[in-house]
């Protein structure tokens, strides 16, 4: 017992002084807590646009709400009457945090907001478009993309913005049904004729889980001016490719050097076909084109419990003819046809007839063989000619500096939520942004969401001091449980010892007592004595204690001077 209480004390102490070594992070946020959040900031060199939602004072001011019109849609639906609103996150939010949510559904909706400073192409910077969304409701079709507004005159009043407004690229997700996909549309310029074409990057899809988890996820697209780009979701590399690749974009960038000639024409003697037949080859003369391809196996013969006599099906006995049947219109109403249930556990019923084979004496119809023919040319295809509209642009965005940013959306689902713009001429402010908003999201969502036991395992690994700590309780305890489970076994081997019979005789030696043993053992047989019971049958049990007394020892500390 004393080795126990030993062991108890030494693990205390050792828990004692872990704690005390890591008394400056004890595990005080093992409850769930929200992260700390504070509006985040930026220097403005290299940052064109920051939008964080949180200010609510200054957001009338900065974004403009669109009253235009679609054009060629009905009126009903022409308008663009989609409300927004200044809102928390519906799951988990950060305390102070707001985000522009779209608080309508199925409704045309439009906002934008003018940078800081218009961001030119021209200027050899890389361009940095990141913001958040989260669908917060079982998304099912809409959009949720911005537009990067080219500057000009139409930038000047953007209560007008709409579908036709001119961008330079859109960039975010979109789903409707079972198609989702990240859209990056570029509208280029072509430098010859002027005309505006939209180009499609093929190449940026996203997971379904996006639209159904309801977080916030990190969307991130990086242009630099030597054409390549990447394409970032949750700061994880998803796609990186090349403006002027062909096979990035649909039409590409630029158009190829050559086309197809629509006016050519295949000669009529060009001969496509590379295996003509033999005409030199005869038909043998045992070929025998008469012989089937199978017959029947004279070697089968039919099951014994084979019913020939019943029909496969019977009529059904438990219909009953419509009551809006009529035999002039529908013709004379029978009962539809089941299956036989005599035939069911039978191999068959009905006629009987002999299964088929393949006929060893089948040949079939001679044909020609083929040889290579010699005429052959190959498989013929329209020349190639120049492209008369054929262009290089290696800066393909040079002539599309970018004055605004906005969201122009339709939505089925509402309460998409968007928050944390950053437009940024360098990936560090971005990532930057990101430490100061979407981690902390992030953060806060895993506190908030993980069990008592997933909050102590996140804050051990933050202070990996404490798995030593739980080693050395551990391998206490089992030592503990160890000793203990001996320290008991042997105890109840030494009692079982002592207690056992034997035949020899055993000599009544009277125990040493102490003083004070001597002072408590009278004042109990005095006790005894003052009981009132019969003499003759307190004789009686002293005489039947004296001789148990002969037969088994007791031990020193239950034995008692008999007093007469």
């Amino acid at each position: 017992m004393a080795k126990i209480k030993l062991l108890a004390c030494i693990a205390v102490l050792v828990i004692q002084l872990a704690l005390a070594f890591g008394n400056e992070e004890t595990p005080s946020d093992v409850s769930v807590e929200s992260v700390p959040y504070t509006s985040p900031s930026l220097p403005r060199e290299g940052v064109y646009f920051a939008e964080h939602f949180d200010d609510l004072s200054s957001f009338g001011k900065k974004w403009i709400k669109s009253n235009s019109k679609k054009p060629d849609v009905d009126e009903e639906l022409a308008q663009y009457d989609g409300k927004w609103s200044i809102d928390e996150l519906e799951r988990f939010p950060l305390k102070s945090d707001r985000g522009l949510v779209l608080a309508s559904e199925s409704r045309h909706a439009a906002i934008s907001s003018k940078l800081d400073k218009p961001f030119k192409f021209d200027s050899g910077k890389t361009l940095v478009i990141q913001y958040e969304v989260a669908f917060q409701k079982p998304h099912t079709c809409g959009g949720a993309y911005l537009k990067l507004l080219t500057e000009g005159p139409h930038v000047k009043d953007l209560t007008q913005f709409n579908d036709k407004t001119p961008y330079s690229i859109m960039f975010g997700p979109d789903k409707c049904g079972p198609t989702s996909k990240v859209h990056f549309i570029i509208r280029h310029k072509n430098p010859r004729n002027n005309t505006i074409t939209e180009k499609h990057c093929l190449k940026l899809k996203t997971e379904e889980s996006v639209f159904t988890d309801h977080q916030p996820h990190l969307f991130t697209l990086v242009v630099k001016p030597d054409n390549s780009y990447s394409f970032f979701l949750d700061q994880e590399l998803q796609y990186e490719g090349d403006l002027l690749s062909e096979d990035d974009f649909n039409p590409p960038i630029n158009p190829p050097k050559e086309i197809v000639d629509k006016n050519d024409v295949k000669p009529e003697d060009w001969d496509e076909r590379s295996k003509i037949p033999d005409e030199s080859a005869v038909k043998p003369d045992d070929w025998d084109e008469s012989e089937p391809e199978s017959i029947p196996d004279e070697s089968s013969s039919m099951p014994n419990d084979w019913l020939e006599e019943e029909p496969t099906h019977i009529p059904d006995t438990a219909a009953v003819k419509p009551t809006d049947w009529d035999n002039d219109m529908d013709g004379e109403w029978e009962p539809p046809l089941i299956n036989n249930p005599k035939c069911q556990d039978r191999s068959g019923c009905g006629p009987w007839s002999r299964p088929l084979m393949k006929n060893p004496k089948y040949k079939g119809k001679w044909k020609q063989p083929l040889i290579d023919n010699p005429n052959y040319r190959g498989k013929w295809t329209p020349r190639l000619i120049h492209n008369p509209d054929y262009f290089y642009d290696k800066n393909p965005l040079k002539s599309s500096p970018i004055g605004a940013i906005g969201f122009e959306l339709w939505s089925i689902s509402d309460k998409i939520y968007f928050d944390n713009i950053i437009i940024a001429d360098d990936e560090s402010h971005a990532e930057k942004w990101s430490e100061l908003t979407w981690l902390l999201k992030k953060k806060n969502l895993s506190h908030e969401s993980e069990s008592v036991f997933g909050a102590v395992i996140r804050y051990t690994n933050e202070n990996p001091w404490l798995w030593a700590v739980y080693v050395v309780i551990i391998a206490v305890t089992v030592v503990l449980i160890v000793i203990t489970c001996c320290t008991s076994s042997k105890e109840k081997s030494s009692v079982n010892e002592s207690s056992k019979k034997t035949d020899e005789p055993v000599p009544d030696v009277e125990p040493e007592v102490s003083d004070e043993e001597q002072e408590v053992d009278t004042k109990e047989d005095e006790e005894v004595d003052n009981k009132s019971a019969d003499d003759d049958e307190e004789n009686v049990d002293v005489e039947a204690d004296q001789t148990n007394e002969d037969q088994i020892p007791s031990s020193p500390r239950k034995r008692k001077t008999r007093k007469d």
